[in-house]
């Protein structure tokens, strides 16, 4: 595979900026600014947003490719696309696609879409948002992540960036970051600025946060993008958040991911608009308020002493009793919104103790914040209805495991688009635990 020097000149410059981002001097006073309103987001058109096809492109922007509002030499494609929430209203939604600077690009029809982890609860922590020029601290995770990608650009794929999350930054809600990113997809493809090729293949790569929306993406192309599912030729996943109420039990409590249980009620409470507040106690109040526009970043190791039970009224303490939340959490199980057909790559921690999550005595162990059985049980419900699965453990932690899971995600890719042979080890998976949705008490 040639690698085009133009191209790696450019990954260096954008490497040395990532740096510079985060140890120039500059750099806190970059973090510290705050966001301004972008006019670009809003549909303001007089024709009704329900009456275009779902991944519709409805404005179109070119712009420097920034991190933390440096300049870097790419240039992006931004579009803001008609895609659906998790209910299945009509949206906007923004994706942003970065094509290699090459003179003679051989690898034209090949896409990766690569799902963030920005993980936030504020829409102005979206990765179109950051690379369009955003210089607050949370916009140092999409920075960060073009390292991340950076391997497929070097060798001429185009790379396409949904906010997975949506317009509202709906967190944790599985299904909603599926249709947006499979919108995307749809956007990408129909775009006439990107020109990309009517023989275009697309893989799918995403941890942690990425993991929600590739997973989710690659059960339900089948049926609501069949489309984009022809294009399809595999999903790598890594940290994968499966069934969230098994992680409630997991890492409420823990010093360092308690929060993100805080911030997984909120999202997906208001995915499905549920009026939390009113099942909450004083101290739930003070907690949805400071957390509801925070990003993940904020929110890591703040709260090492955060227990369901100390947050709702006291009627509320066994959950299960909380209908509301019985009928969100099963929702979004993964699994439960279909099965893929394109092979999968799957990369799971076990070593949670590493970053203080202890395993559980229900679920066993996880990475700190997901759970190794749960992920394991749905790597073998897809082997048996089909699907060419290679799932590995790494006895690390959330963190420590994606050094280990990110080369071999890449290679993975790498070889579907050679049209290499699918390794799959689906014979040697263990059991895990049980995916059964939760039933409410009365």
């Amino acid at each position: 595979m040639p690698i085009h020097s133009q191209a790696k000149r450019l990954l260096r410059t954008l490497t040395g900026v990532a740096v510079a981002a985060v140890t120039l001097p500059g750099a806190s006073s970059a973090i510290a600014a705050t966001a301004t309103p972008d006019p670009f987001y809003e549909y303001t058109d007089s024709t009704p947003l329900s009456s275009y096809a779902p991944g519709t492109v409805l404005k179109t922007r070119t712009i420097t490719y920034r991190i933390l509002g440096l300049a870097t030499p790419l240039k992006a494609t931004q579009l803001l696309y008609r895609s659906v929430d998790v209910q299945m209203r009509p949206v906007a939604n923004v994706t942003t696609v970065v094509k290699p600077s090459c003179l003679l690009c051989l690898n034209k029809n090949k896409v990766v879409s690569y799902q963030s982890f920005y993980d936030s609860l504020n829409p102005e922590d979206s990765p179109s948002r950051s690379i369009a020029g955003g210089k607050r601290l949370p916009d140092l995770i999409p920075g960060v992540e073009t390292a991340l990608f950076a391997p497929f650009l070097i060798q001429g794929y185009t790379i396409i960036i949904p906010d997975t999350e949506g317009p509202k930054a709906n967190f944790a809600a599985g299904p909603e970051y599926g249709y947006h990113t499979l919108n995307s997809i749809r956007a990408a493809l129909k775009s006439p600025e990107l020109g990309l090729p009517s023989n275009t293949k697309v893989a799918m790569i995403g941890y942690s946060g990425g993991a929600i929306a590739s997973e989710w993406a690659a059960e339900l192309a089948p049926t609501y993008a069949p489309d984009v599912n022809q294009k399809l030729i595999g999903s790598a996943i890594g940290g994968v958040l499966v069934h969230p109420d098994h992680n409630l039990d997991y890492i409420q409590g823990s010093p360092i991911w308690g929060g993100v249980a805080g911030m997984a009620l909120i999202g997906v409470g208001r995915s499905f608009d549920l009026n939390l507040p009113q099942y909450l106690s004083e101290k739930g109040l003070a907690l949805h308020e400071k957390m509801k526009n925070q990003s993940i970043v904020n929110v890591l190791g703040q709260y090492p002493d955060l227990y369901w039970k100390d947050i709702v009224k006291p009627e509320y303490e066994n959950r299960l009793k909380l209908g509301a939340y019985v009928d969100s959490v099963n929702k979004v199980i993964m699994g439960t919104g279909g099965t893929p057909t394109t092979p999968m790559f799957i990369g799971q921690g076990t070593g949670g103790e590493l970053e203080g999550t202890k395993a559980s005595p229900i679920w066993g162990k996880g990475d700190g914040v997901m759970l190794a059985g749960d992920v394991r049980t749905l790597a073998r419900q897809y082997c048996a209805k089909g699907v060419q699965i290679e799932h590995k453990e790494y006895a690390l932690s959330h963190f420590t495991s994606m050094a280990v899971w990110l080369p071999q995600a890449i290679g993975w890719v790498n070889d579907r688009f050679r049209n290499k042979p699918v390794p799959q080890n689906c014979a040697s998976i263990q059991p895990g635990n049980p995916l059964d949705p939760v039933v409410a008490l009365p």
